[in-house]
């Protein structure tokens, strides 16, 4: 099974078997149970069938390819499954909590205090770094990929998904919505966003079923385990485009109402903590060493 499955495989299917059972056990509270038990089960066997096609001897080029960017789809699908969990097993969230720990920290809202520098250029430019949060990882994926640096894409590819599962964990065990909603009668400013960056923010609440993702911030710790990566593998040119962009983005979850700062340092601890786990872990997964292939410009 090792010589089929490649870690992120086995983490992906540990994860989704995890939604699975936590649906069996909470079924009679879940209106949907049937059709996330089903949509879990599909999901493991694509991935098994995936897999085992991406292994075989002279394997189909675009299978192994689908099987590279698999954990991209599994990550989306996960993810808008908490959306049909985690709001009919909690009874409240933990949004109160997380607010009383920001103003003990500052001693203000922070996203209140933050109008004093609301401008539509800043609106602007930090809504586009917020939402480069996929594209990032993706992009280090391709770039690695291009230059024929498997075994450092399928490091770099563990780490940033096991990244992501961590997260979901967190929002399973600390649900809250954030300061868009919680705190939306207190701000006196909104933020002054162009046409095309509401677009995008509608756009953003169209399509995240899952609103209970604030704790811990995974557009922080992922942005930061891509930039980790990116350096990591000496990908010098990527890292120095990241780097502002990985700040930005950081400032842009409180700045835009996403997050409280609490969830900001969540996401950083949880970054650390998946750089301090994530090599044995893949290592004890795939019976091997560190990616030893020769270091990209």
């Amino acid at each position: 099974m090792r010589n089929i499955f490649k870690p992120v495989d086995v983490i992906t299917l540990a994860f989704v078997m995890l939604l699975m059972a936590i649906t069996a056990l909470f079924f009679a509270a879940l209106p949907h149970w049937p059709w996330q038990i089903a949509r879990f089960a599909l999901l493991v066997a694509g991935i098994t069938a995936i897999a085992f096609s991406a292994a075989r001897p002279n394997a189909w080029k675009p299978a192994t390819y689908l099987h590279a960017f698999l954990p991209v789809v599994v990550i989306v699908v996960a993810f808008d499954s908490l959306g049909d969990l985690i709001p009919w097993i909690w009874p409240h969230y933990f949004d109160d909590e997380l607010i009383r720990i920001d103003r003990a920290i500052f001693g203000v809202h922070p996203t209140v205090w933050m109008e004093r520098f609301i401008h539509p250029v800043m609106t602007n430019v930090l809504q586009i770094a917020y939402i480069s949060y996929y594209p990032m990882s993706i992009t280090l994926g391709i770039v690695l990929i291009m230059k024929h640096r498997t075994a450092a894409f399928d490091e770099a590819v563990f780490g940033i998904v096991l990244c992501f599962y961590l997260s979901y964990v967190g929002y399973l065990l600390v649900p809250a919505v954030g300061p868009r909603f919680t705190l939306a009668d207190l701000q006196t400013t909104g933020l002054q966003a162009s046409s095309f960056t509401l677009a995008i923010q509608n756009t953003l609440n169209a399509l995240e079923h899952n609103k209970t993702d604030a704790f811990p911030s995974g557009h922080t710790a992922v942005a930061l385990m891509t930039l980790y990566y990116a350096w990591k593998f000496r990908e010098k040119r990527y890292a120095t485009i990241l780097a502002p962009t990985v700040l930005a983005l950081i400032l842009a979850t409180v700045y835009l109402r996403y997050h409280y700062v609490i969830d900001v340092i969540a996401g950083v601890l949880l970054t650390v903590l998946t750089i301090g786990i994530a090599p044995a872990l893949y290592r004890r997964l795939s019976r091997k060493g560190p990616s030893g292939d020769s270091a990209g410009a």
